[in-house]
């Protein structure tokens, strides 16, 4: 007979499987949240903003070699731009409808590093030490950086044709159901 608390009970499978990663990410996702709402107030907080900003720029350039967008200048030093904040850019000289999305959109990749650490911290278990707090503050920019900028998904969308091809096939699968 199972107990009414136990994690099958109230919860899915394989959200049982990975608590201990999720518990493990739980005040990197907090502390994120401060990051953002702190940097926000006062441009000081981009320090802690470093780490993804590093990450989701080098996703950029990484990116833009693979598909051969031709990464040009690559820099992540914060600058004022309007009425907001540059934290970092990468100049790609040669994008294409091919390779558009592939650059603009790679810092979706980001978010897999935060999960990557957090398995290799609890493989045997969770312990928290305190090792485990200087990774929170460099895994919490992570999930800031993971998401594309308004930038990126205006070049993004150079990528039209994957649209259409995409728009297509989901059309024909939903007429063969």
């Amino acid at each position: 007979m199972s107990s009414l608390f136990e994690c099958s009970v109230l919860a899915p499978s394989w959200l049982c499987e990975h608590r201990d990663i999720l518990l493990y990410l739980a005040p990197s996702l907090l502390l994120a949240l401060l990051i953002r709402a702190l940097s926000a107030r006062h441009p000081f907080f981009f320090l802690f903003t470093v780490a993804g900003t590093i990450c989701h720029e080098l996703a950029h350039f990484v990116a833009g070699l693979l598909t051969g967008a031709r990464p040009a200048a690559f820099t992540v030093i914060p600058r004022r731009v309007g009425q907001g904040w540059e934290l970092g850019s990468v100049r790609l000289t040669r994008v294409r409808w091919y390779n558009a999305a592939p650059s603009a959109l790679a810092p979706f990749v980001v978010v897999v590093l935060p999960f990557i650490v957090a398995w290799w911290r609890t493989r045997t278990g969770l312990h928290f030490q305190w090792v485990d707090v200087a990774l929170a503050f460099a895994v919490a920019p992570q999930f800031l950086a993971c998401w594309p900028s308004s930038t990126d998904w205006k070049i993004s969308l150079r990528s039209w044709p994957y649209l259409l091809i995409a728009a297509l096939a989901w059309w024909a699968v939903t007429l063969w159901r």
